[in-house]
């Protein structure tokens, strides 16, 4: 699949594939500054943690182009623009994760200038962009352990291409278990409200050739119980100490019908993703969207004015629901306090 994330240095701008309009539509959303990028991110132009922070890494660079390195408070406008594009959306941790990597280039020679600093922080965008594409295959070559015998392969919302710099996580050890020989058919949840699954799971997976069916999430259970899901894989948007994991909403419902079902349960993310500052999964802030999104499909209103909703876009997975979490350092199992210690050295 091609970069649906791309930075022109000839122009200065970086032009993302605008997902809310994917299958039907392929529209490219350019961002000239860091205000735009902060659009593209709460509007969910793009979407998935890691494809956020590789373009918080171009935002950061995009946020200095607008500041006069004569003016003496450009130190104290930049300060104000990346705590603006860190609070873009609250639970993907991997957008702070990038703000702290250029925040910290910068704080460890706080008297650099401004235009060397865009010069680093572009350079460092690029890299942050190009090991996301390589950490996400060196998780499908680890995560390929674990499904080269199963063959019917679920998932929930959209942990691909179209969610990292390039390839996926969840999906990624899909597209390793192709590149194996191994002809896996890939059972995509729709993902509601924002059909992330049923919209861009099943549109990047058959642009590669991948099968795919997609089903309403609500069937998920049924198909468990006729014996049509081998395994189900998931990305994640932050993983805490102990292996509790948020992801989209549903996920949690998907856990508990895998454990119930004796179908193993795995979750596939960088390590990026890990927040080892919070203990347990119920400290994890959870993001609620608008109603909007819920109550209306494709601008058809569907549910009766007046009427309330809750629209939680995340949910936690308890860690015992857990089977493996696959990083590209390894795979991780259970007891996951201690294993996501001794793997990550914290």
């Amino acid at each position: 699949m091609r970069r649906h994330i791309r930075f022109s240095e000839q122009e200065n701008i970086l032009i993302l594939l605008d997902q809310r309009y994917l299958p039907n539509k392929e529209s490219w959303f350019v961002c000239r500054n860091l205000r735009e990028v902060i659009l593209a991110i709460k509007d969910m132009v793009i979407r998935g943690a890691p494809a956020i922070g590789v373009v918080a890494a171009y935002g950061c660079y995009l946020g200095t182009l607008s500041l006069d390195p004569d003016d003496s408070e450009w130190r104290e406008l930049l300060r104000e623009k990346l705590s603006l594009l860190e609070d873009a959306r609250p639970t993907a941790v991997n957008l702070k994760y990038v703000v702290d990597i250029m925040r910290g280039i910068w704080e460890r020679e706080p008297d650099i200038g401004l235009e060397e600093l865009r010069w680093i922080w572009l350079k460092k965008a690029k890299e942050i962009h190009n090991e996301d594409i390589l950490t996400n295959k060196a998780i499908g070559k680890h995560g390929l352990q674990l499904i080269k015998d199963k063959k019917r392969i679920m998932t929930h919302c959209n942990a691909g291409g179209l969610a990292t710099g390039g390839y996926g996580t969840a999906l990624g050890v899909i597209r390793a278990a192709k590149s194996a020989g191994i002809d896996v058919e890939v059972i995509a949840n729709e993902t509601r409200p924002f059909l992330q699954g049923a919209r861009l799971t099943a549109y990047e997976l058959n642009h590669d050739e991948i099968r795919v069916k997609v089903i309403c999430d609500n069937s998920a259970g049924y198909l468990m119980a006729k014996g049509l899901v081998d395994a189900v894989i998931v990305g994640a948007d932050r993983i805490v100490a102990n292996g509790d994991v948020a992801n989209k909403i549903g996920t949690y419902s998907l856990a508990i019908l895998a454990k119930y079902h004796g179908i193993p349960f795995f979750v596939a993310a960088p390590i990026s993703t890990f927040d080892l500052n919070i203990d347990t999964g119920d400290k994890i802030p959870i993001e609620q969207r608008p109603s909007k999104e819920v109550t209306h499909i494709a601008g058809v209103q569907m549910v009766p004015t007046g009427v309330g909703v809750y629209n939680y876009a995340f949910d936690v997975t308890p860690n015992n629901l857990i089977s493996a979490i696959i990083c590209e350092k390894g795979v991780i199992y259970p007891p996951f306090t201690e294993n996501i210690r001794n793997l990550l050295g914290s």
